[in-house]
């Protein structure tokens, strides 16, 4: 892969990191409930998530998935589950502080595979990556030097991005003490996950011309 190209890639890789999404609403939902430092287990689990979403796209999958409408709707069906699983949790979640010990279930290998999950029930993301991935490798070469380079891109621009997400909503936790207004921010992210579970649930398998 030429500079010139990966200088493309490496912006293709910022608009799709920073459009709105499910892995953005989590991140800012964790920063807003456990700061940034415990909200890195939760911007690992979405990196191992988007490595596996490459990876399904390199070994060719995502062809299968695209083409498949049943392997297509089970992956979809569960995301949205989850994304509504995460919705509830957040409603009810306690207001907290930073300084506070998380509960067992939050701790970092938890938060850890939560994160991975949001990214890895996504099959669109798994689709659109099919579309814009082999815009930017030159089959005539090496394609795994090629995919790791677009993977090591990939996951740098989005920690980046997932950190400043999450950065940004720990520094809303510092401000907002009181009872009410962690309560409203716990319902308004809670909001954001019903929302994206729901835009996930209209998502339809692209359809062979």
């Amino acid at each position: 892969m030429n500079v010139h190209v990966w200088l493309a890639f490496v912006g293709a890789a910022v608009v799709i990191s920073l459009s709105p999404g499910a892995g953005a609403i989590a991140s800012m939902s964790t920063g807003l409930r456990y700061g940034l430092r415990r909200g890195y287990w939760n911007i690992f689990g979405l990196q191992i998530g988007l490595l596996l979403q490459i990876g399904i796209v390199a070994v060719g999958l995502g062809a299968v998935l695209a083409q498949s409408s049943v392997a297509f709707s089970v992956i979809k069906w569960f995301g949205v589950a989850y994304l509504v699983y995460l919705g509830i949790r957040q409603w009810r979640a306690a207001p907290t502080e930073v300084a506070q010990t998380p509960p067992v279930a939050d701790r970092g290998l938890a938060m850890l595979g939560r994160g991975f999950l949001v990214n890895a029930s996504n099959p669109k993301a798994v689709v659109f990556m099919l579309a814009i991935l082999p815009q930017f490798v030159d089959p005539s070469t090496a394609l795994l030097p090629q995919y790791l380079i677009i993977a090591a891109t990939m996951v740098a621009v989005d920690m980046l991005v997932m950190t400043g997400y999450t950065s940004l909503a720990s520094r809303v936790l510092k401000v907002m003490r009181s009872h009410r207004q962690q309560v409203v921010m716990n319902r308004t992210f809670a909001g954001l996950f019903f929302f994206a579970a729901a835009f996930l649930a209209t998502v339809r398998r692209a359809q062979p011309i």
